[in-house]
């Protein structure tokens, strides 16, 4: 290429602290009512002082060291000056020369992403444009703020897009935000110039993309807008623009603002941050297991395919809800002399658990959580509708009737199975006179398998399971037919 892409994000989340970044009100920046949770801390009025919030600051502290961080023993507040609407103080308290984490990285398929810094703040207000003016809501203002820069090491709208969908992912895991992009708690700007060969290109900055779709298409434009421009002889402007999202175009807003334009200065109010050894090693060793390495042992323990695994890795409590079925397998599976389950049956049995939760089960969820309180089915039950799937005592088809009837009563299988009788026709007398009324009243099918079409046999053995109503084994049927018509 002639022009190579460098990137960089800057992305802000709200943290889901009880109370706001430097006072009590309360944090929740989805209330309804407006200026509700506000007090004369976060409304900036002369003479009152803030407070550091503590589990903000362990919330940050915590996904940097998940970020392979260098977490900073010491830190502190500054004074960020812009006037705005939103900023009731006419400044916002932020992080500039002394952040909190720095040097990290996020490993994208096999590919480092450098992490500059991770840093916290308060948030804004939120503005609401009228058609006679704008209204302000303050219940979003001091929420705290943790915003991550990355270096400029991503290549792609691609790559940026999985960037900020693993990112997401991992403060998910790790608790410290919900980081809904639809609900603005996760938002992400991107700096995006062209290089040729090492000389930098002129960067420019696109604001507030709300969804990991948005953050592709603006970059995959933006990289299409900047080479047309420099094509064309003329200079990129060093600029901030927005995506408009009817259009599918990005449009310019106002010239880029530098770092000496807000008059960093160090927070008078606060003091400076000390964060000791041990409060640095208690928090990582509250660092749950992460999404890479979850990847790493369901492939190492169950065998699973990537595509299954990359569901349960995204989908938490359906990958826990998985993990909780395979470890009752044991139980249902052990015979009289207690034998352990092999290797096979033990990867058989994960696979087959993992093929019914994201297609039969997944169907009846319905979007709904294994973890919502009308979920009715446990994990002891689940495993023992799967083991009596392997071990052939009923069919596929039956097994969507009885997952169906533990869905909706919660009911155990076997009690399923016994109740509407749907346990398997084992009579051979019964069922070779099945067999044999379906050749009678089959003709033209048993003609077309002794001319060699074997699909005829195929069909015969289907008339006959909807005749049992799929009580009967397929490779018994077709044992049976083979015997009366040979």
């Amino acid at each position: 290429m002639k022009y190579i892409p460098t990137i960089g994000l800057e992305i802000h989340t709200e943290l889901n602290t009880d109370s706001k970044m430097f006072c009590s009100c309360k944090n929740n920046s989805l209330e309804p009512r407006a200026n509700v949770n506000i007090c004369p801390v976060c409304m900036g009025h002369p003479g009152v002082l803030p407070v550091i919030n503590g589990e903000a600051v362990k919330k940050v502290v915590k996904t940097g060291i998940a970020l392979n961080c260098k977490i900073a023993k010491d830190s502190r507040f500054e004074r960020k000056n812009y006037f705005y609407p939103d900023l009731p103080k006419g400044y916002q308290i932020s992080q500039y020369a002394l952040p909190l984490c720095e040097n990290g990285f996020l490993e994208i398929n096999r590919r480092k992403i450098g992490i500059t810094r991770i840093h916290l703040e308060e948030e804004a207000a939120k503005l609401i444009h009228q058609k006679d003016g704008t209204l302000v809501d303050f219940n979003r203002a001091g929420i705290p703020l943790m915003e991550l820069v990355t270096e400029p090491d991503i290549t792609s709208g691609e790559e940026a897009h999985n960037f900020a969908r693993e990112l997401q992912l991992i403060l998910r895991y790790l608790g410290v935000s919900s980081a809904d992009m639809e609900k603005g708690q996760m938002r992400v700007e991107v700096n995006v110039s062209l290089r040729t060969g090492e000389k930098l290109g002129t960067k420019v900055e696109i604001k507030n993309l709300n969804s990991f779709r948005t953050i592709k298409k603006a970059l995959e434009y933006e990289i299409v807008r900047q080479t047309e421009v420099l094509e064309s002889g003329n200079k990129v402007i060093h600029e901030t623009r927005g995506w408009d999202d009817k259009k599918q175009i990005t449009v310019s807003q106002r010239s880029k603002e530098e770092a000496h334009d807000y008059r960093y200065f160090p927070e008078p109010d606060l003091p400076p941050l000390e964060l000791s050894d041990d409060y640095i090693s208690t928090i990582r060793c509250q660092i749950p297991e992460l999404p890479h390495n979850k990847r790493i042992r369901f492939k190492q323990e169950y065998f699973l395919k990537d595509e299954d695994i990359e569901i349960f890795v995204f989908n938490k409590d359906l990958g826990e809800y998985f993990e909780q079925v395979v470890s009752e397998f044991q139980v249902w599976l052990e015979d009289k002399n207690n034998k352990e389950v092999g290797e096979k049956e033990y990867k058989d049995l994960a696979q087959s658990a993992s093929n019914y939760i994201l297609t039969d089960l997944s169907g009846l969820l319905n979007g709904m959580s294994v973890e919502d309180k009308n979920f009715r089915i446990t994990a002891e039950n689940f495993a023992e509708f799967i083991s009596i799937l392997y071990k052939k005592e009923i069919t596929s088809k039956i097994a969507k009737i009885v997952l169906k009837e533990m869905f909706e009563k919660g009911s155990d299988p076997s009690d399923v199975i016994d109740e509407k009788g749907l346990n398997q026709v084992e009579n051979e007398q019964e069922l070779e006179q099945i067999v044999s009324d379906i050749i009678s009243s089959n003709l033209r099918a048993v003609d077309d398998y002794k001319n060699g079409k074997e699909n005829a046999l195929q069909f015969l053995i289907g008339q006959a399971m909807a005749k049992t109503k799929g009580r009967a084994k397929p490779d018994i049927l077709e044992k049976l037919f083979t015997k009366l018509l040979n």
